[in-house]
């Protein structure tokens, strides 16, 4: 019933820039927090960073400064901007949504997109 859909992945050279999308669609109720986190081959998922509804941001210590994160939440779309880009940095990126959905009652439910791949090579 809620679908959260990523674009903007794909291949960049070393010191360049990315903006990953994710929009969320279905029965939403209302968004909580959104985030981006990542998985590197060979690795655990890990946190890239965090944004509230009222638009407090966390980020992972290692990233801050090179990535931001935002939301739209007129679309229901939070986006992570990525500058300066390493080798490092090649993951899947996943979007994730905490969010409200009306059925019988209101509940939370912790939403993961597909993932979409970066890869930072030249």
């Amino acid at each position: 019933q809620v679908q959260l859909v990523e674009s903007g992945g794909g291949l960049v050279q070393p010191g360049g820039s990315l903006r990953l999308s994710c929009a969320a669609s279905g029965s939403i109720f209302s968004i909580n927090t959104m985030g981006w986190y990542r998985q590197a081959p060979g690795k655990e998922r890990e946190l890239v960073a965090t944004i509230s509804s009222g638009g407090s941001t966390n980020y992972a210590a290692s990233l801050k400064g090179r990535f931001t994160i935002s939301r739209d939440n007129t679309k229901n779309t939070v986006y992570l901007q990525m500058n300066s880009l390493k080798p490092e940095d090649t993951a899947v990126y996943y979007c994730n949504a905490h969010i409200l959905v009306v059925v019988t009652a209101i509940n939370e439910y912790d939403y993961w997109g597909q993932g979409t791949q970066v890869t930072v090579s030249s």
